[in-house]
């Protein structure tokens, strides 16, 4: 059975572990902090790579940014990592050949293969964390759309310019189902802008009632996003991962995506891969592009 040499790239710790053709991480997983500069995080990638590659078949990468067709480079600034790290030179890392995608794009894949969404052709997956990240399966191919950036949760929630996201435009999905998006809800209902995350999560398990408020108002606004979504891509499944999805109650969203819908019935599931999906679909992806050649 080939193995992939996983690494996963994000904007505060790498991971990387050797995984096989079935999912399955075969070593212990090394964690480090992502170094401050480019010139430092390629010498990590080297350190880790020339460690390993003479144990696998192919080098994947799961990172931040969006991916290029050829899954070769990032297509542009990630805006959470180092200046310059989206000219990193992939292919140039190791002798094997490398293969890069994105991470949402990678924990999609793996919930494809071998979690919530197994088993269905149509499913798209919706990262739940600091920001909100999205991958796309169609036809049981992963949807990268003209150049590699599709799945992008930047579409309009609202027109009247109320909130400024990370990416600069107003109103989009990610700054109201984003961790920063229920902070901004808890601060506008609460009126207390020391308000946490933690408060409202808490709070809402503990039964109070304005804690309870602020949740189910920010549960309802990822509810109208999935409408959207089930809207132009009729999934038979959507798939919720990342920190904050362990909260939300995907019976309640089930229920009211279907009832709002214009196309087919889909269901709302928490992912099933695990915290490491994002390698899992890294190396599952890599290692199907070593087999087609």
């Amino acid at each position: 059975m080939k193995k992939a040499l996983a690494i996963d790239v994000g904007g505060t710790k790498i991971y990387s572990a050797i995984i096989n053709e079935a999912g399955e991480i075969l070593t212990d997983v090394e964690k480090h902090h992502t170094p401050a500069t480019f010139d430092e995080i390629k010498a990590l990638f080297k350190c880790i790579i020339s460690k390993y590659e003479n144990d696998v078949d192919v080098i994947a990468f799961s990172t931040c940014g969006s991916v290029n067709n050829a899954n070769t480079g990032i297509l542009g600034s990630t805006g959470n990592i180092a200046k310059g790290y989206p000219t990193m030179s992939f292919p140039a890392l190791s002798t094997k050949k490398v293969y890069v995608e994105n991470d949402a794009n990678c924990a999609a894949w793996a919930e494809h293969v071998i979690g919530a969404s197994k088993g269905f052709a149509n499913s798209v997956m919706i990262t739940l964390g600091t920001g909100v990240g999205g991958g796309i399966i169609v036809d049981n191919r992963l949807m990268k759309g003209e150049n590699g950036a599709a799945g992008e949760m930047h579409f309009k929630m609202r027109m009247d310019n109320h909130r400024k996201c990370t990416c600069g435009a107003y109103d989009c999905f990610e700054i109201y189902a984003s961790g920063k998006g229920l902070k901004i809800t808890a601060e506008e209902i609460s009126g207390n802008p020391e308000i946490t995350t933690y408060d409202v999560i808490g709070g809402m398990q503990k039964g109070d009632a304005l804690m309870t408020k602020i949740f189910r108002r920010w549960q309802d606004d990822i509810m109208l996003g999935l409408v959207g979504l089930a809207n132009i891509f009729d999934p038979s499944v959507i798939v919720l991962s990342g920190s904050l999805a362990e909260f939300v109650d995907t019976d309640y969203l089930t229920r009211e995506v279907n009832s709002q819908i214009v196309t087919t019935p889909t269901v709302v599931k928490k992912a099933e891969a695990g915290n490491y999906s994002g390698m899992i679909g890294a190396a599952l992806l890599a290692l199907e592009a070593v087999h087609n050649g």
